[in-house]
């Protein structure tokens, strides 16, 4: 059985958000403060799941991602 991974050894995702939410639909909105974010250029580094990617593609144009 494979050991669990530490919180050291977890992979981590840096999101910027680089475009704004006015006038984007309201579940675009939802999904940058759920990863976060909430005003441009502020980053937040998340943990890389399958979760938090799906909300990235979401929001793609309007984040910058890092690592």
């Amino acid at each position: 059985m494979a050991a669990k991974k530490t919180t050291a050894e977890k992979s981590t995702v840096t999101v910027t958000q680089i475009g704004s939410p006015i006038g984007r639909p309201a579940d675009q909105r939802a999904t940058l403060v759920g990863l976060g974010l909430n005003k441009l250029h502020r980053s937040r580094t998340l943990e890389d799941t399958p979760a938090v990617r799906g909300m990235i593609a979401k929001v793609a144009h309007l984040v910058k991602v890092e690592g």
